[in-house]
């Protein structure tokens, strides 16, 4: 059974005086998934090595189950804290076999070596590699590797899995794969399991709870679904993937909350937007809308339901349809614009605007994001992270 996991007011810096986190506070419920998402150096890296106890922290306190294992006081290493940690490079013992790869981390919990090799093979099978047993990891493929190094940390059932973003190394296809198999044993294991990455969709593929990470502060946490619908920033919105940013002011503010009516600063603009608020708003406030790509339909320009018009500027086949980058008349790229019909380049389209996915945030922070959009992948996108292991969260 997973570890509960409290972290309270974490902070950590380092001899130069940055500072990796700062007062992060979480709790993680035994066999919750909780992946921490940001890009590179946002701290996710920082707090998974503390958590392992590859870093002391500098403020705060770690407690995995009942046991308190770091605090100003107190530093229990990494051995003493009954975890494991899956690595982005693997971290096999080339001079190995797979089977004594799974095998070296029973020794330490002094069972037999008879009764270590048939657990290891045991668990070489639930990953699918008994047959391989026998290999080495020089004779081993990335993705077969990556399933040794998966048993490796599962067969010790310690409760706590962490990793570190272990599917980077990997080719899209298997990645996907790799991540069901990972969700799958650790969810079978009831494992607490803590995963970070860089790539939204992967996070919210994986995770029960997702934790975004800002320069070193938890600026988010709660479910994929609650924090794809209501970022709490537009760093946040951007990270979890947008088409695109407008500066817009608003125009009506309905009594008693809701949607509101934004006009867009842009010659591009046919009519007013509906969106939501994520921010306190009143009419005539200069505002930044971030647009999601599920919220982006194409029409005609003759039509009477588009908000924007601009001009194809690219077209990609993604096999169930058609992806479009629309510029509209000043350059601002809306991307990730999805069609089952084929649109070709340079041709003038209207964009209509559906309001569940239109973000309005206010116009302080309209100032510190520029208006390009930024990539978005699969429905969601974002930007990039070293080596320890994973939390659940509640």
């Amino acid at each position: 059974m997973g570890e509960r996991i409290t972290v309270e007011n974490v902070g950590k810096v380092y001899g130069s005086g940055s500072r990796a986190l700062d007062d992060v506070s979480l709790e993680i419920d035994p066999g919750v998934v909780l992946v921490l998402l940001g890009p590179s150096g946002s701290g996710k890296t920082t707090l998974l090595r503390s958590l392992a106890g590859i870093e002391r922290i500098s403020e705060g306190r770690l407690s995995i189950g009942s046991t308190v294992v770091a605090d100003g006081r107190v530093h229990v290493p990494p051995e003493r804290r009954d975890l494991s940690m899956v690595f982005q490079d693997y971290a096999l013992w080339p001079h190995l076999t797979a089977r004594d790869n799974v095998a070296f981390a029973l020794k330490r919990r002094g069972l037999p070596a008879a009764e270590r090799q048939v657990k290891a093979l045991a668990m070489l099978d639930r990953v699918g590699l008994g047959r391989l047993g026998g290999r080495y990891p020089s004779e081993l493929s990335g993705g077969e590797q990556q399933r040794v190094a998966l048993a490796r940390a599962l067969v010790a059932d310690t409760g706590l899995v962490l990793c570190d973003e272990p599917l980077s190394n990997l080719d899209a296809d298997l990645r996907e794969r790799m991540r069901i198999e990972i969700s799958s044993l650790v969810r079978q294991a009831e494992a607490t399991t803590v995963y970070i990455t860089h790539d939204q969709a992967e996070a919210f593929a994986l995770a029960d709870r997702v934790g975004v990470l800002e320069r070193g502060r938890l600026v988010q946490f709660g479910t994929p679904e609650e924090i794809y619908a209501a970022p709490a920033s537009p760093f946040v919105a951007r990270f979890t993937g947008l088409a695109g940013e407008l500066a817009v002011r608003v125009r009506v503010r309905p009594a008693g909350g809701g949607l509101l009516e934004v006009e867009a600063a842009t010659r591009s603009a046919v009519r007013p937007v509906a969106a939501r608020p994520g921010a306190e708003l009143t009419d005539g406030d200069d505002a930044l809308l971030c647009i999601r790509p599920t919220a982006v339909r194409l029409s005609a320009t003759d039509a009477d339901d588009h908000h924007l018009v601009g001009t194809v500027a690219d077209v990609a086949f993604r096999g169930r349809g058609y992806e479009h980058a629309v510029v509209l008349d000043e350059g601002t790229q809306i991307s990730g614009i999805f069609s089952d019909v084929r649109i070709e380049r340079g041709r003038s389209v209207g964009l209509r605007l559906e309001a569940p996915g239109c973000l309005v945030f206010s116009g302080s922070a309209a100032g510190m994001v520029p208006t390009a959009a930024a990539d978005p992948p699969g429905p969601l996108a974002p930007p990039v992270a070293e080596r320890p292991k994973l939390l659940s969260a509640s």
